[in-house]
């Protein structure tokens, strides 16, 4: 099975909307992104995580932390 979300934090980009929150316009991730992390987080805290599931994580992470900077100098800016 091919794994569709690619470890890569650029590959990711596909898996970012723009949401209305009051009224500010944030980038949120995807449902189905959000879920692959929360599942991959549970299988992390498990300690039944694969390599290629941990490199997976740890792109999904890096972008969360891309767009939350993003998103917090949208607030700031408003």
């Amino acid at each position: 099975m091919v794994n569709p979300f690619p470890t890569k934090p650029s590959s990711l980009i596909g898996n970012i909307r723009l949401e209305q929150v009051n009224q500010h316009s944030l980038f949120k991730f995807t449902d189905e992104l959000q879920l692959r992390m929360e599942q991959l987080l549970d299988n992390k805290k498990a300690d039944n995580i694969t390599p290629s599931e941990l490199a997976e994580l740890e792109a999904i992470e890096e972008l969360d932390q891309i767009f939350t900077h993003i998103n917090a100098m949208l607030v700031a800016a408003k």
